[in-house]
């Protein structure tokens, strides 16, 4: 089954150019400390990241509370979880620390020219 035509359509917007902004309305249901993270998250610009610690010290809060919101993220794209990292490099994606998912973030980070050295 495809995707709804306006998902579709945001996709291939990314896909081809990182930098154009997502049109799509996004509504996360989440705890209150999440939707604080997710709102961060989607400040992080493209072509950037930030860590863990540098992100939970913005939010007066600790890198592990970060991490699990950005594991919570329903929205993945939308909600740029993957430019967040590790301080000593990549960190893990969508909750493991190794494998298919890792790659991913790889390659995002790749695809918006901001894969962090290491």
């Amino acid at each position: 089954r495809d995707p709804p035509a306006p998902i579709a359509a945001a996709l291939h917007r990314y896909l081809r150019d990182p930098a154009t902004p997502w049109s799509l309305p996004v509504i996360a249901r989440g705890t209150p400390f999440q939707r604080r993270v997710w709102a961060a998250l989607r400040r992080i610009p493209v072509g950037r990241t930030v860590t863990y610690g540098a992100l939970a010290a913005r939010l007066g809060s600790a890198p592990r509370a970060v991490g699990a919101a950005c594991r919570a993220n329903p929205v993945a794209l939308v909600i740029p979880c993957h430019r967040v990292v590790a301080s000593a490099g990549l960190g893990g994606y969508q909750g493991r620390s190794a494998g298919p998912g890792v790659e991913i973030k790889r390659w995002l980070l790749r695809h918006e020219g901001a894969l962090p050295e290491g």
